[in-house]
């Protein structure tokens, strides 16, 4: 994000809006190797999935530990066949994950990481921070503003630097009338010009929250400010449901009622996202916005790309693949081959033998009559058991 920063700030293009939106598209560009694979890996589960289906369809209604243990086995035994691991179209995302709420990080705080934004309020806040009492006022001042900051006992100039960014400019004129800063009055008003100008972006500064855009242009009769704040959530639900859209979806059965799950999720993650971008700053909302159009545009250019893909030479692609693999692990191909073709409606539960039934009573009954006491109830009880014992014996 610094690079970016430093080079548009070179071509006179000083934007944190426009950079955050670079940021988010070489991001996602990056990522889109992992999406790939993410896409194939759900395409072969497709494939698996109606005989998936027929394991769980003949242990359906089965709630004993034997036969769900048996399911599980047919599955994996399934999946080993060809090559598919059930976290497979996971594990992408998971990777995925970490970096994109990194990227929210960086975007909430943006002079933490672009040095040049920092360098515009570092030269106010120790000015700020050598005002008798600043912490308390700094804190005083947070509060009564809503904003969402902890200063500690002391603050250091990275908080308050941090805390300049975060106005909005309503918030600007409040901080130049404090008593205790009116010797810094003109440097505030400096200051909130320069982030003015690099959090300006379409005509909205980045730093409101598109609620506060149209509130304000309600009171002032600024619509065409209002408009654009409206744009931003409408925008976000919009692009996040095309987004869903374009991605496979499984069809709803009431073998695969997973299916029904994803569809309800798919209605409310783009309501989600409208909420968000409605109520966190426009720096989030252009962030969540881009970060859905090049998804869209990446599953457009993957789902053409997967539909001319033979779904069997990727399936038996994928199954050599595995293979492989565990032959440099040191396991013979006879092995895999057996593993995969096991049934497991034909494994049972070897019976014991005779000999050990036997020694298993004889152990047990040793077991108490060593521990009893000779007049207690548990004694007698094994006076009783050891003459069944011989009765069966003499039958036998």
């Amino acid at each position: 994000m610094n690079g970016i920063y430093w080079v548009l700030d070179a071509i006179s293009i000083p934007n944190v809006g426009l950079a955050i939106i670079l940021y988010t598209v070489i991001t996602y560009l990056l990522l889109t190797p992992i999406q790939i694979k993410q896409q194939k890996m759900s395409k072969m589960m497709t494939i698996i999935q109606p005989e998936i289906q027929k394991i769980q369809k003949k242990y359906q209604g089965k709630r004993d530990q034997a036969s769900q243990m048996k399911m599980q086995e047919e599955t994996m035994a399934l999946q080993q066949k060809y090559g598919i691991s059930p976290m497979g179209s996971c594990l992408p995302l998971l990777i995925q994950l970490p970096i994109l709420f990194g990227l929210y990080q960086v975007i909430y705080h943006i002079p933490g990481y672009i040095s040049k934004v920092a360098n515009i309020f570092s030269g106010l806040a120790g000015q700020i921070l050598d005002v008798n009492g600043a912490t308390s006022i700094l804190t005083t001042f947070a509060e009564s503003n809503s904003i969402r900051v902890s200063f500690g006992e002391a603050a250091t100039q990275t908080q308050v630097i941090d805390f300049l960014y975060m106005l909005k400019p309503d918030q600007w004129d409040r901080l130049a009338d404090v008593q205790q800063f009116q010797s810094l009055h003109s440097t505030i008003t400096d200051v909130a010009g320069q982030s003015e100008r690099i959090n300006s972006f379409l005509g909205i500064n980045i730093s409101q929250s598109p609620w506060d855009v149209i509130q304000s242009s309600i009171s002032t009769g600024a619509w065409l400010l209002l408009i654009a704040a409206i744009l931003v959530p409408v925008l976000a639900w919009f692009t996040q449901w095309l987004n869903y859209k374009l991605m496979p979806q499984q069809a709803t059965t009431a073998d695969n009622p997973a299916g029904g799950s994803m569809k309800m999720m798919n209605m409310i993650m783009p309501i989600f996202s409208a909420f968000i971008c409605v109520t966190l700053s426009m720096g989030i909302g252009i962030y969540w916005i881009a970060g859905a159009v090049i998804r869209c545009i990446q599953q457009v250019v993957i789902n053409r790309r997967i539909a001319k893909m033979d779904a069997q030479e990727l399936l038996q692609k994928n199954q050599e693949k595995q293979a492989k693999k565990r032959a440099k692990k040191g396991l013979p191909q006879s092995k895999i081959t057996n593993q995969a073709k096991i049934n497991v409606r034909n494994i049972k539960n070897t019976p014991k033998s005779t000999a050990d039934q036997k020694e298993n009573e004889e152990d047990s009954l040793g077991f108490y009559n060593d521990n009893a006491r000779p007049d207690s109830i548990t004694a007698k009880a094994n006076m009783v058991r050891q003459f069944d014992l011989q009765n069966s014996k003499k039958k036998k």
